[in-house]
């Protein structure tokens, strides 16, 4: 419970993410049905970079302070950059408010589309409620994100995305995604999931795709980012997103952007990236 990402917003880490999300989103909308998007790890909503936690570590400037205003982009980052000009007023000026994936989410849906946004810490939560307060199709609910995915899936809308970003403040935090999947997978079994990780030490995260890949889910792709060589354990080397039922042409798209990712968010480098399939049909 003491973990704030407000003292990481806008880094690398959130650049992959969301830009995974926005891709994902865009997938999404090329159908006329309504979807639902439930994020299980949701945190405030929206993060002020001029702030003091965003101000003290100056994570941003390596991340999304690299993209702002650049040129030359590949248009798989187009939904992603949108959102982030939206939240900024068109991007007019310098950049000040990263939105948190449910903001992310908020800006990019339709009006028929809902989202389903859940954060346990208090003080977030309430900050999470004041975000979305009188929007009807956000839902905002304080509680634990695993439980979550047992008490809203499947969405009655049977389309969408469930979001697992939990900020690994537990020992087994793997162990509990393995878990929560499962969970997941008996309930929606259709349904496009994303799970995010850090990778600080390759160790367990091999040992949490061995898991997932024994389980017997199928249709599985890792997609990971990593800024440095992880030979350091204590620092956040890299981040991976665990991908089950990912639109066809997802991979593709994310190896196009990680791909110029590694060129603008090196640490000082070399960033390297990879998007296999772990498990197929």
């Amino acid at each position: 419970m003491n973990y704030r990402h407000a003292y990481h917003a806008g880094n690398f880490a959130d650049v992959v993410k969301h830009a995974a999300v926005a891709l994902i989103l865009d997938h999404l909308k090329t159908k006329d049905k309504p979807f639902c998007v439930v994020d299980t790890h949701a945190g405030p909503g929206r993060y002020d970079l001029l702030a003091e936690a965003a101000a003290k570590t100056g994570e941003w400037r390596g991340g999304i302070g690299r993209l702002w205003g650049r040129a030359g982009l590949p248009p798989e980052l187009g939904p992603y950059l949108a959102a982030i000009r939206r939240v900024n007023r068109a991007g007019v000026g310098a950049l000040r408010w990263y939105p948190g994936s449910p903001r992310l989410v908020r800006i990019l849906m339709r009006p028929e589309d809902r989202l389903v946004a859940v954060e346990l810490h208090p003080v977030d939560a309430q900050t999470l409620q004041r975000e979305f307060a009188g929007d009807a199709q956000v839902q905002v609910k304080r509680m634990d994100g695993y439980q979550a995915l047992k008490a809203f899936l499947p969405p009655p809308e049977r389309r969408g995305l469930v979001l697992v970003d939990p900020p690994f403040e537990v020992t087994d935090e793997f162990e509990r995604m393995v878990k929560g999947l499962a969970e997941a997978r008996r309930r929606w079994a259709q349904g496009i999931f994303a799970f995010w990780y850090p990778i600080k030490d390759l160790a367990p995260v091999r040992v949490f795709h061995d898991a997932v890949i024994a389980s017997g889910v199928r249709r599985v792709v890792a997609a990971e980012f990593t800024v440095r060589p992880a030979v350091d354990p204590e620092r956040l080397n890299g981040c991976g997103l665990l991908l089950i039922n990912p639109p066809w042409t997802l991979a593709d798209d994310l190896r196009r952007v990680l791909a110029r990712l590694e060129e603008l968010l090196s640490d000082p480098g070399p960033a390297s990236s990879r998007v296999d399939q772990l498990v197929g049909e």
